[in-house]
């Protein structure tokens, strides 16, 4: 595998619409594979105004880690949330609740930002707003889902016993 340069403003990898409901608008550039990278994963992100990428959320097994390129809005870390300006460094190690985080573009005006993030499988995500979590095997978030072995969302609240339903 060679080292490779590639240059963000004219940038040869098709954009993907990421969208949900009327809160979640994103174009989503993976830059990963373009950069022969396995351990590392890294996607340019840009948020229309007003929306967000993904819901408010942590991961037990990734580090992830966002520079803003472009525009301004806010980051919700924990439970604080903090304005956020072209050239900032967000930080949210794998961990715990203190750790969830959420990019939300709350101006008038695009907001880009890289994500750059571990890529460790098997990794458990929680969503602290809804109380969902999420399993991924085989390939981890952000991943190619082709290789995902395994892929379960749930609810915390419906947890059972280890030994429910086993001889």
């Amino acid at each position: 595998m060679r080292a490779r340069i590639l240059s963000l403003c004219h940038c040869p990898i098709p954009r993907q619409d990421h969208q949900h409901g009327d809160k979640v608008d994103a174009k989503i550039i993976n830059l990963t594979p373009v950069l022969g990278m396995r351990d590392l994963g890294c996607r340019r992100v840009t948020l229309a105004p007003g929306c967000h990428a993904w819901p408010f959320h942590f991961h037990h097994n990734n580090d992830e880690m966002f520079i803003v390129l472009k525009g301004k809005g806010s980051v919700r870390l924990g439970e604080k949330r903090y304005p956020i300006v072209e050239g900032e460094l967000i930080a949210a190690p794998a961990g715990d609740a203190d750790c969830a985080h959420q990019i939300i573009n709350d101006s008038d005006e695009p907001l880009t930002y890289l994500c750059i993030s571990s890529m460790n499988a098997p990794d458990v995500t929680e969503y602290p707003d809804s109380g969902k979590f999420g399993v991924l095997a085989g390939s981890a978030p952000g991943g190619d889902k082709a290789e995902r072995s395994f892929e379960h969302y749930g609810m915390r609240k419906d947890a059972v016993d280890y030994w429910q339903d086993e001889d």
